[in-house]
């Protein structure tokens, strides 16, 4: 029985840096250094390939070791005959780096006596490698390390294994498997990992491969102390809070690629980058910052449209260091047709466990066309925002004004003209796979607050509302469906004047489509009011469309939104919603343009969006 070894290495560094391929193939490479002769001349000699397999052969005409040599006019043939037996080798290298390595390969000489020859390379390639075995060894504390951690990254590098028993053997897929097995062994726990040995013992006669490959995953590194560079505005402790990095934490690449993207986006940095020193003590690597700090000042200018309020012009401005301390203001100007708002924000730094003082005042005005309600609110809390998850505490007041046509004939407490002050918990949870254009998983959100009105009768109230966003591959996971579901109440006495603002009302581009912005509530006197029960649900399939001419631009929805609102939880009725869109996929998220018909408005309306929220 042949046996060949194809590589028996120790390296430090990712496998295929030395391919078998690649140096064949660099050899063969057609090349004229060296070669002095007319350029308009005709070639020495002509080359024909003759294979079945059509890919074998333009491999074998692209880097066959004569093509270097056609450009040599006095070629003797006793040299030309010496040319051909070292290639005859060569293709049989070359061959090698596909998986045949028992090929009949013949090269002979064709052609008048005189005339210009021609060299025919005859190959019949026989049967392809086909890998039997794949042994993947460990060394280093991944290997002797009873961590549940460790065990589920060596699981993960052998299920991720990709040139796997009964695949073909190509040295390309053998160099690409153990690079691939190399970044995920250094891209957890490990960065000092290497591939201490790799081996491809090849059965010619068998047309069989059995593989080798041993991975020194070295010790295992925790985060250390933290070095800032390029701090000088804000202090240099902010890095490492808004990172969410902390010292005695494992090793993971992610995370640190993760924590520069929320340096980055967090509005203190306009750039970011985290590293560490793998020479460095594997107990307490120091972590090094660079950052190029963010002005103090920020003005943007944002143009908008929507369906349901038309176009709407932005206006945003950031102080970082407010009236010289280390507070942010954030204040925001919304002009559009039926929810303008001016609205500012205090936001203090974060705390070593990552808790932020912050307050709010807004004032903003709805308008549905018939009712228009103007209110004001007033905030102040804590707040953390953490990898998963946001938290929020806060006091507020809100103080509701309700004007409209035939409101007059309506009593006020039925239209949510009133005020309150509450005490409110707000949780959200964002497990998707994406934040910008998710695929999978889940979104939770859940509200509560308990207040006192303060207009009118004193009545104590309490508010409830959760809301959930599941995404669920099909199929191949090209396309999905997405699920949506939002409930809510509010637990207060009838004399009650709860401020329209903690009540609810949908309908619109984000909720109930095929009804107008904020259509759906409760009728009263010819008039649509807010209610204190809510429920919303929604399916919608997603699938992607003209993936050939357009790949990964456009998909195609269907959808089916029904929700309700009323003042009791037995009045509620569904208002149904049916229609399908067009999905954009851009930088920043979806956008989408649909149309869809309300069952009860007996209306069909166009509905735009741009973006995911959560």
């Amino acid at each position: 029985m042949l046996t060949a070894v194809l590589a028996l290495c120790a390296c430090a560094a990712a496998p295929g840096a030395n391919d078998a391929a690649d140096d064949t193939r660099a050899a063969a490479a057609p090349s004229t250094a060296g070669v002095v002769g007319d350029a308009a001349a005709p070639d020495a000699f002509d080359i024909r390939v003759e294979c079945a397999d059509e890919d074998l052969r333009a491999l074998v005409e692209r880097f066959n070791t004569l093509q270097r040599y056609r450009a040599v006019r006095d070629l003797e043939a006793n040299e030309l005959a010496r040319l051909m037996v070292l290639a005859e080798r060569d293709v049989r290298n070359l061959l090698g780096t596909e998986g045949y390595f028992d090929p009949r390969v013949q090269v002979r000489r064709d052609g008048a006596a005189g005339a210009r020859p021609t060299v025919v390379i005859a190959i019949e390639p026989g049967e392809p490698t086909t890998v039997a075995t794949v042994d993947i060894g460990f060394a280093g504390d991944i290997a002797q390390s009873a961590d549940a951690g460790a065990r589920q990254q060596r699981q993960a590098i052998e299920d991720g294994w990709t040139l796997e028993p009964g695949r073909r053997f190509t040295q390309q897929r053998w160099s690409a498997a153990k690079t691939e097995a190399l970044r995920q062994l250094v891209a957890q726990r490990y960065p000092r990992g290497r591939i201490e040995s790799s081996r491809a013992d090849i059965d010619a006669a068998q047309a069989r491969a059995r593989l080798g490959v041993q991975l020194d995953s070295g010790p295992l590194f925790r985060l250390g102390p933290s070095v800032v560079k390029g701090a000088g505005r804000y202090p240099p402790w902010l890095a490492e809070r808004l990172s969410w990095l902390r010292p005695g934490d494992e090793y993971d690449q992610k995370a640190l690629v993760d924590a520069q993207q929320r340096l980055t986006g967090s509005g203190y940095y306009d750039a970011a980058y985290i590293s560490i020193d793998p020479d460095g003590d594997p107990a307490a690597v120091p972590v090094t910052y660079t950052v190029t700090e963010a002005k103090r000042h920020k003005l943007q200018l944002g143009v908008g449209y929507s369906t349901d309020s038309g176009p709407r012009l932005t206006l945003e401005h950031r102080d970082n260091t407010a009236f010289g301390s280390s507070w942010r203001t954030d204040t925001k100007l919304n002009l559009d047709r039926k929810q303008p708002l001016l609205q500012a924000e205090l936001t203090s730094l974060p705390d070593e466990d990552g808790w932020r003082r912050a307050g709010l005042a807004r004032t903003m005005r709805q308008d549905d066309g018939v009712l228009a309600t103007l209110s004001q609110t007033v905030r102040a809390g804590v707040l953390k925002t953490e990898k998963d998850y946001d938290r929020n505490i806060y006091v507020q007041y809100e103080h509701a004004n309700v004007t409209g046509s035939g409101s007059q004939a309506v009593p006020d407490a039925l239209l949510g003209d009133g005020a309150a002050v509450s005490v409110n918990y707000a949780w959200t949870g964002r497990y998707f796979d994406n934040l910008q254009l998710p695929k999978r998983g889940h979104g939770l959100g859940l509200d509560l607050g308990l207040g006192l009105t303060t207009i009118g009768p004193r009545k104590p109230f309490a508010r409830v509302a959760g809301r959930w966003l599941g995404f669920v591959p099909l199929g191949g996971g090209a396309s999905r469906l997405q699920l949506r579901a939002d409930a809510g109440s509010v637990l207060a006495s009838d004399a009650a004047r709860l401020p329209a603002t903690n009540l609810f009302r949908t309908g619109g581009d984000a909720t109930v489509r095929g009804y107008s912005y904020r259509s759906i509530g409760v009728p009263v006197g010819g008039l649509v009011a807010p209610g204190r029960y809510q429920a919303v649900g929604s399916i919608e399939w997603q699938r992607p469309i003209l993936q050939e001419r357009y790949p990964g631009l456009l998909e195609h929805t269907l959808f089916i939104d029904v929700g309700g609102v009323a003042n009791r939880v037995g009045d509620l009725r569904a208002h149904w919603g049916v229609g399908t869109g067009v999905r954009l996929i851009t930088p920043v998220g979806p956008m989408e343009l649909a149309i869809a018909y309300g069952l009860q408005s007996h209306q069909v309306r166009l509905h735009m969006s741009v973006g995911f929220t959560f």
